[in-house]
């Protein structure tokens, strides 16, 4: 006879549903400030030219922050279509990733609408950190539980090893950003380098 009392372990379905439901909600939340000033510009009487001109820090960091998690969500929709089974541990690491891809509409908030200082940069770019490191730390116990996965192993250590390269990325480009205000967050442009670093990382001894 079957203990009902006996947990039922979560379907890799069930989780990938739930991750994609929660960046779906985070990246609404990226537009809710600029719905905010559009009734504050109509309040105003300004006009459409106006008002992209006076919000244009919004639009690029909404631009930027809803580009960002697409790709980190298509980084990660990519990964799981090939996972079969998900652990206590997993899940947990996941859900550190899922933190951060939630807590970003805040700081991209304050990218739009207050003076910038080396907090901020601290706060967005570190946060991008932080995603990309969850994502390392999935792939890296991936690699150690073949049995969740029908990836290759040398193409989850490319992978893994993509991720350190952009951890690396990131790190240079946030005090560039903080501190060298004439290229500011401009210095994210260096995430294009990825491949190339990737490359270089493939060479070095194991």
């Amino acid at each position: 006879m079957t203990d009902e009392r006996t947990p039922h372990p979560l379907k890799a379905e069930r989780f990938k549903a739930f991750v994609d439901a929660v960046v779906a909600i985070a990246m609404t939340l990226l537009i809710l400030p600029l719905l905010e000033s559009v009734s504050e510009a109509a309040s105003e009487g300004l006009g459409t030219a106006e008002f992209l001109g006076e919000h244009s820090g919004q639009l690029l960091s909404f631009g930027l922050s809803f580009v960002l998690i697409a790709a980190f969500w298509m980084e990660h929709h990519r990964m799981y279509s090939r996972v079969e089974g998900m652990t206590g541990p997993l899940l947990w690491i996941n859900a550190g990733w899922l933190l951060t891809i939630v807590w970003l509409p805040v700081p991209t908030a304050m990218l739009g609408q207050m003076e910038g200082d080396a907090v901020q940069a601290v706060l967005y770019i570190g946060t991008l950190i932080l995603t990309q490191v969850t994502t390392l730390a999935a792939k890296l116990y991936l690699l150690r539980h073949p049995e969740l996965h029908d990836f290759p192993a040398e193409e989850m250590r490319h992978g893994a090893l993509g991720d350190v390269a952009a951890i690396i990325l990131f790190a240079i480009a946030l005090p560039i950003a903080a501190w060298v205000h004439p290229i500011g967050y401009y210095a994210l442009l260096l995430i294009a380098l990825t491949g190339p670093v990737t490359r270089i990382l493939t060479r070095l001894p194991r």
